[in-house]
């Protein structure tokens, strides 16, 4: 019975996350393509295998709290449901090529984040894989990045809305912005940082949290931008 409170608990705060986080994206890129659907499902498959590797190989939490967060959390915030009606439309409405691109992003972007996080959590708190966390990192460079990238991205909001380009140039847009971020900060860390071992497993680990910042200060500074471009227009 107990177990049963917590996955309805944690799967109403799930279904609420998923609500907040699909129409903020869709506040920012529109609802011409299932950007937050998309965004949700990615994130939630991200979470899925980090927080499984977490909870049951370096942290054994109790069953019911595994089953709450996994089960109740993710399997709220999650909606392959969603997908597959948003993807139905797009075939109603003659989007046929949307629809398709629709149905390959979320099946490998979902599969890479799933595998990601998984390789993430298994190396996250290994000294091997990262002895560079607790002397040398360059915490002042790397905060000076992405709060660069947090600036441009309420720049490049406005100048959007200023030219009222299509929400697929804004997409675009915050994507090489993203890629170009995590590239750079990666590349940053393993020339500047000696200590750091070039293995796939640590590099991925390094890029994926340097994606996964950048995503965030890119999502925040275009979500800044979009409130302050409405604001001028209310004014």
């Amino acid at each position: 019975m107990q177990q049963l409170i917590g996955i309805a608990l944690a799967g109403s705060v799930g279904a609420v996350t998923r609500f907040l986080v699909a129409n903020g994206i869709y506040a920012v890129l529109g609802r011409e393509f299932p950007h937050g659907t998309l965004v949700v499902n990615v994130s939630g498959c991200f979470l899925m295998g980090f927080l499984t590797e977490l909870m049951l190989q370096r942290f054994a939490l109790a069953v019911d709290y595994r089953a709450a967060i996994l089960v109740g959390f993710l399997g709220a915030y999650t909606s392959f449901s969603t997908f597959s009606l948003e993807t139905i439309y797009l075939f109603e409405a003659g989007s046929v090529i949307k629809a398709f691109l629709n149905i390959f992003l979320s099946v490998v972007l979902c599969l890479t984040a799933c595998w990601m996080g998984l390789i993430w959590g298994r190396t996250l708190f290994s000294n091997d894989i990262y002895p560079w966390l607790g002397h040398g990192l360059p915490y002042i460079e790397q905060i000076l990045s992405f709060a660069a990238a947090f600036l441009l991205s309420i720049l490049a909001e406005l100048l959007l809305q200023r030219f009222n380009v299509t929400a697929e140039i804004r997409a675009a847009v915050f994507i090489v912005l993203l890629g170009v971020l995590t590239i750079l900060s990666t590349l940053w860390l393993i020339f500047k940082l000696s200590e750091i071992r070039v293995e796939f497993e640590g590099l991925l680990s390094i890029f994926a949290i340097n994606a996964l910042l950048g995503a965030a200060m890119v999502w925040l500074g275009s979500s800044i931008g979009h409130w302050l471009w409405q604001l001028k227009l209310s004014q």
